[in-house]
C-alpha cells in the first residue's frame, strides 16, 4: 500500500515537473515572439516623417497617410492604429498588446531624447510673420495668413494636434462682407459698438497667443445667448460639443483649455470665486499643476491662454479683476414672430459661414500689416488686445471705432461690478454722504488723522472704517454673506475694488502709521478730481504713424441684412 502511494506521489511530481518545463518553454517563445514583435514595431517607426517632443516633454510623431502627413502624441489611440495597420500590412497579423506597448515607450524615447523640440499647436499658430489656420479637414490643410493676404496651404510648416470633438472648418471665401454675420447674432441694427466688440474678439481669437477677452452674454430667456455663443464657436473653432457646463475644479477648466482653442460655457448661473481666478488666468495667461497619475513625484502641467465665452441670465462676472478682462454684452428677447427653426437657422449659417470666416480672414492680415504702425496713447488692462483690434480696425471701420467702442463697454460694466459689490457701494455711499468730521468724531468716536481736514478725505484704520461702513449701510446687507466681518477682511476687499473705484473717482490707499507705535495701516478714502485715467484703468486711444489721436465719429450706417430669427 505504501508502495503504491509512493508510486502515484512520484508520478504526480514528475507530471507537474514536466508541465511546468513546458510552460516555461512556451513563455520563454511567447515572450520571444512579442520581443521580435516590438522590435518589428520599432523599425516600423522608422517610416514616420519625424519623432519629436513638445516642450512638456510629450513624444510625438509626424506620419505619412495617402497623400498627406498627420501628427499625432506617440501615446494617441491615432498613433497606435497607424502602427498598428503598418504592421498588419507587412506581417498579415495583429501585434499583441505587450508588443505595442513595449514598441511605444522605445518610440516615445526616442521622441524625446533624439527627436528635436518643436511646439504644437491647436487650431492657430504662428511661424515667422505668419498665422496659420487648421481647416481641421481629412487633408490636414490650414491658411496661411500673412500681412500681404491669406491662402490655403496643403501643409503648415507648424506642427497642429487635433483632440477628440474637433470639427473641420468650410473653406473660406474671398470677397466676403463681415456684415454677413449680422444676422446670426442677436445684436440691435443701432448697436454698432457691440458689433465691434464681437468682431474684434474674434479676430483676437484668430491669433495663436493672447491676452484674450472674456466675452460675457447675458440676457432674459429668449434672447439667443447659446445661439450666439454657439456661432461664435463654429466660426473658428467647430466642435462636436460646442456648449459645455462649468467644470466643478481647476483640472477640468486647464484640460478643456488644453484639448479646444475656444472655450464656450452655457447656462451660468453664478461663478463662485475660484473659476472666476481661473478664467483671470486662462484669459492673460497661466497654469495648473497636479500630480500625475501612479507617481509621487511626478506632477502634470497645464498651461493654456484661451478665449472663453460665458452666458448667463444674469451677468455673472462681478469681480473686478475679471471684470477688467471681459467684454459685456446685453441681448434683448427675440419676438416670436422674428424666430426660426434651429435647422433651417443652422443651413442658412452654414451657408455663409465660408463668406464670413473670408472676411475675418482680411481682417487679420490687414491687422499684421498694421501692428508694427500702431500704438496706444495709453493702455487699458487687455493692452495687447487693444492693440490688435485698433490694428485690424481699418479693415472694416473708421480708425479709432475700437477704442470708442471698448471704452463705452468698460464704462457701461462699471456700474454692475460696483452693484455686485457690497465693500465698494458702501464706501461710495460712505464717500457721497458722511457728516461733518467733528459730528462724525463724536457720534461714532472715530480715529481720524487730525490732518485729514478736507471733506473729501477720510483716514483711519480698517476697523474704524468698518465701523464707518456699518453706520452708512442698511443691517440687511451687514447680514449678507458677503459682507466683511473683520477689519482684515474689509482690508483684503478693499484691495480688491480699488481699481474700480478708483474708475469713478475714489482713491484708495494704504499706509504704515508713523505717527503712533502701533503697528497698523492707515487707510485713506479720497476724492480724486476727475476718474483715474491710468493706463491699466480707463480710456484708450488708437495712434496711427502720423501721430494722429484724434476719434472720428461712427462710419455711417449702412443697409443691413435682417435681424437674427432664432433663440435658445
Amino acid at each position: 500500500m505504501k508502495d503504491e502511494q509512493a508510486g502515484t506521489a512520484q508520478e504526480h511530481y514528475e507530471g507537474a515537473k514536466k508541465q511546468s518545463k513546458q510552460k516555461r518553454s512556451s513563455k520563454q517563445t511567447s515572450e520571444s515572439a512579442t520581443a521580435k514583435t516590438a522590435d518589428i514595431l520599432i523599425a516600423l517607426s522608422a517610416r514616420c516623417e519625424e519623432l519629436f517632443h513638445a516642450p512638456d516633454g510629450t513624444g510625438y510623431a509626424i506620419v505619412p497617410i495617402t497623400g498627406h502627413v498627420e501628427t499625432w502624441p506617440v501615446r494617441s489611440r491615432g498613433f497606435r492604429r497607424w502602427l498598428a495597420r503598418e504592421y498588419y500590412n507587412e506581417s498579415k497579423s495583429a501585434p499583441n498588446s505587450d508588443a505595442l506597448q513595449a514598441a511605444l515607450n522605445v518610440i516615445e524615447a526616442k521622441a524625446h531624447f533624439d527627436g528635436r523640440e518643436r511646439v504644437v499647436y491647436i487650431r492657430v499658430g504662428s511661424h515667422a510673420d505668419r498665422l496659420y489656420l487648421d481647416l481641421g479637414d481629412a487633408r490636414w490643410r490650414a491658411v496661411e495668413i500673412a500681412a500681404d493676404g491669406w491662402r490655403i496651404v496643403d501643409r503648415a510648416p507648424i506642427p497642429f494636434r487635433r483632440p477628440a470633438g474637433m470639427l473641420a472648418l468650410p473653406e473660406p471665401v474671398r470677397g466676403g462682407k463681415i456684415d454677413e454675420l449680422r444676422p446670426f447674432v442677436n445684436i440691435e441694427e443701432k448697436d454698432e459698438n457691440s458689433f465691434v466688440l464681437m468682431v474684434s474678439f474674434v479676430l483676437a481669437a484668430l491669433r495663436e497667443r493672447g491676452p484674450y477677452p472674456v466675452f460675457c452674454l447675458s440676457g432674459e430667456h429668449g434672447a439667443a445667448k447659446s445661439t450666439f455663443a454657439a456661432v461664435l464657436r463654429k466660426l473658428i473653432d467647430p466642435n462636436s460639443a460646442p456648449l459645455r457646463a462649468l467644470p466643478r475644479e481647476d483640472r477640468d477648466l486647464f484640460i478643456a483649455a488644453y484639448n479646444a482653442h475656444m472655450l464656450a460655457f452655457d447656462n451660468i448661473s453664478k461663478l463662485p470665486d475660484w473659476i472666476s481666478d481661473t478664467l483671470c488666468r486662462l484669459s492673460t495667461g497661466g497654469g495648473f499643476a497636479t500630480r500625475q497619475l501612479y507617481t509621487d513625484l511626478d506632477e502634470q502641467l497645464f498651461d493654456a491662454m484661451r478665449p472663453v465665452v460665458l452666458n448667463g441670465i444674469e451677468g455673472v462676472v462681478v469681480r473686478p479683476d475679471l471684470a477688467d478682462r471681459s467684454l459685456f454684452f446685453t441681448l434683448k428677447n427675440i419676438a416670436e414672430n422674428k424666430r426660426k427653426a434651429e435647422l433651417k437657422f443652422w443651413r442658412e449659417f452654414d451657408a455663409k459661414h465660408p463668406h464670413i470666416l473670408g472676411a475675418l480672414l482680411d481682417g487679420v492680415a490687414h491687422g499684421l500689416r498694421e501692428l508694427p504702425n500702431v500704438e496706444l496713447a495709453t493702455a487699458p488692462r487687455m493692452a495687447d488686445f487693444a492693440l490688435w483690434a485698433t490694428a485690424c480696425e481699418g479693415a472694416f471701420w473708421n480708425a479709432g471705432t475700437f477704442a470708442a467702442a471698448y471704452r463705452q463697454n468698460r464704462d457701461d460694466a462699471l456700474g454692475a461690478v460696483i452693484e455686485a459689490d457690497l465693500v465698494a457701494t458702501a464706501v461710495q455711499t460712505f464717500m457721497a454722504t458722511r457728516p461733518d468730521l467733528e459730528q462724525e468724531q463724536q457720534q461714532q468716536k472715530l480715529a481720524l488723522d487730525p490732518r485729514a481736514a478736507d471733506r473729501t478725505v477720510w483716514t483711519g484704520t480698517a476697523a474704524a472704517l468698518l465701523g464707518a461702513l456699518k453706520m452708512a449701510v442698511t443691517e440687511q446687507v451687514m447680514k449678507q454673506r458677503d459682507w466683511p466681518s473683520t477689519p482684515r477682511a474689509l482690508s483684503g476687499r478693499l484691495r480688491r475694488a480699488a481699481a474700480t473705484l478708483r474708475r469713478v473717482g475714489i482713491e484708495v490707499t494704504f499706509e504704515r502709521d508713523t505717527h503712533t507705535k502701533k503697528r497698523s495701516r492707515d487707510i485713506t478714502l479720497k476724492f480724486a478730481s476727475e476718474p483715474s485715467t491710468r493706463p491699466n484703468d480707463q480710456e484708450i486711444n488708437g495712434l496711427r504713424s502720423d501721430g494722429s489721436s484724434e476719434l472720428p465719429s461712427d462710419r455711417p450706417s449702412d443697409d443691413r441684412p435682417g435681424d437674427l430669427d432664432v433663440g435658445r
